[in-house]
């Protein structure tokens, strides 16, 4: 079930995570990531096909949570180089002329936007010459383009490559201690939004991203 909106903690920016994957029970990587975001307060994590199983998307409800969070976050499983298809609907229905963008379509400007991603080749497929051909940000370049007419900050992503194995190999529970220290680090404004939007994964730099905290 997806968390309540939380206002109260104390922090600087509200971040939002909006979560799709169609197939949650067998989610090794973003089930995770999904109820790690449920707890950190300055959070609101919300789990679109929990709460659209038939894909009624709440407008008027989808943009307040937009217009109420500083950060927005798309968390999914890479599917055919895209997103799962209720955040199609999602971005058909809620980004609409006159709040999103066009005459008056002001309501983002200024927020900023990443995608936290898992992909199930190795990282090498995501190259010119891969077996993918493309980066991962090439592939996410709709995506960015979004951003940009929305007026948002687009982020680098956050990315977690050869999900398939990441369980087997261990390597699940490290990415999610770097997904907590990058939200921490969102809510706290410790996120160099100049930087974050220069490297080519969010989640290969944050020690140049994040900021030290200002004593």
């Amino acid at each position: 079930m997806p968390n309540s909106d939380q206002q109260d903690a104390p922090h600087n920016s509200k971040v939002l995570v909006l979560f799709a994957h169609p197939s949650i029970g067998r989610s090794e990587v973003n089930k995770p990531l999904f109820e790690l975001s449920q707890t950190i307060p300055g959070v609101t994590a919300v789990d679109l096909y929990a709460e659209y199983p038939t894909f009624r998307i709440n407008i008027d409800k989808e943009q307040q949570r937009l217009k109420d969070h500083d950060v927005v976050v798309f968390m999914f499983p890479l599917y055919w180089y895209s997103t799962p298809a209720i955040f199609k609907e999602w971005q058909d229905l809620v980004l609409e002329y006159g709040f999103a963008y066009g005459h008056d379509g002001t309501a983002l400007h200024g927020k900023s936007f990443m995608c936290v991603i898992s992909a199930g080749g190795k990282e090498e497929a995501y190259q010119t010459d891969g077996y993918n051909h493309f980066s991962i940000r090439e592939l996410l370049q709709p995506l960015e383009q979004t951003a940009n007419l929305t007026g948002m900050r687009y982020l680098a992503p956050f990315v977690l490559f050869g999900s398939r194995t990441a369980v087997e190999e261990g390597r699940v529970k490290a990415h999610a201690e770097q997904w907590k220290q990058t939200l921490q680090a969102l809510v706290a404004d410790q996120v160099d939004l100049k930087k974050a939007r220069q490297v080519p994964l969010l989640n290969q730099h944050l020690g140049s991203v994040i900021k030290e905290p200002q004593l």
